[in-house]
């Protein structure tokens, strides 16, 4: 999705009109979703200059203009925080230069986990630190409503993460319906079954603040396998840290080491198990909208995904809480 599109001289105007002088210049290959280069500022911070995707790209219900959140969402972990993360230096959705909404922000040192070849004991050192990170992004970084509560508004906040959670369910559900995955008696097969186990949902505590896309390749580190920079906080969702750890467990950072920075393993019993199974299918259901409306060529992957979902959501349903 994220083939270069835009001519460099374009990217050049761009970073003009908000300061910079462009150098050298150069795609970076990483990321799914936005389109990015790495600029050198003949004066100045090396910088990231973030396009997002076309308006009728394809979004779950979430992403449309989610960049818009990023600088907020950066100033708050900045400011409550010791976490890496990098300065935004400008949110433009005004498109006088660009045709699609743009962001520039820091170039922070270090590449990402996922281009590095480190040494088991080092990837250990990383994992430890990112979930130093995240226990003190939830602990830290609270607030009184629920939801995804940035300026790209795809829901109104919630006063109850049920009610933030119940919304953001039937939006999904109804993305996997809009887009022919799910059939209607899917959706509200799917939706039943978070109405039969509402009750777990009860959260008295404020809610977090939840990167919600921590992976190998939004995790910067150096040549000595020390951590950077976390990036691409434009999924950023407020509410139950355990729908982070659902996310964690799907892109591989469940590990001894990670848990010994978090501090300790979740629970997966009970009432919490259950949450998980929820909390990972938000994760896992995704996707088959993601490949049906924008990557094409996935049927397969959809169809695989599509059936487990539904295999868990029917023992869900039917009150098998047995565990994923």
């Amino acid at each position: 999705m994220n083939a270069q599109r835009t001519p460099s001289d374009r990217i050049a105007a761009f970073v003009e009109k908000h300061g910079f002088t462009a150098g050298a210049m150069k795609p970076i290959p990483t990321g799914l979703f936005n389109e990015s280069f790495y600029v050198r500022t003949t004066e100045g911070p090396d910088i990231v200059v973030r396009v997002a995707p076309a308006d009728d790209a394809g979004f779950v219900f979430y992403e449309r203009g989610m960049m818009a959140q990023e600088p907020e969402i950066h100033s708050i972990v900045r400011r409550r925080t010791e976490i890496p993360i990098p300065r935004v230096f400008a949110y433009d959705d005004s498109r006088t230069v660009l045709d699609r909404d743009a962001l520039i922000i820091e170039r922070l040192p270090g590449r990402p986990l996922s281009a590095r070849r480190l040494d088991r004991r080092a990837v250990d050192r990383v994992l430890e630190a990112v979930g130093a990170c995240l226990r003190t992004l939830h602990r830290t970084c609270t607030a009184r409503q629920y939801g995804y509560l940035g300026a790209h508004a795809p829901m109104a906040p919630a006063d109850s993460w049920i009610d933030a959670f119940s919304d953001m369910w039937d939006r999904l559900i109804s993305d996997l319906e809009g887009c022919g995955v799910y059939r209607p008696e899917d959706g509200e097969m799917a939706r039943a079954a978070l109405r039969t186990h509402e009750a777990v949902f009860e959260y008295t505590k404020l809610a977090s603040l939840l990167h919600m896309d921590v992976w190998a390749q939004n995790i910067l580190v150096d040549d000595e396998g020390s951590l950077c920079g976390i990036l691409d906080w434009d999924r950023a969702l407020w509410g139950d840290p355990e729908i982070e750890y659902a996310v964690l467990d799907y892109c591989g950072f469940d590990t001894e080491a990670f848990w010994r920075g978090y501090g300790g393993r979740p629970d997966r019993t009970g009432a919490a198990n259950i949450r998980h199974r929820f909390y990972l299918l938000y994760e896992l259901q995704k996707y088959p909208v993601i490949w049906t409306r924008r990557r094409g060529g996935r049927a397969g992957s959809i169809a695989e995904y599509r059936d487990y979902a539904l295999r868990i959501l029917r023992e869900l349903h039917s009150g098998d809480n047995a565990g994923v």
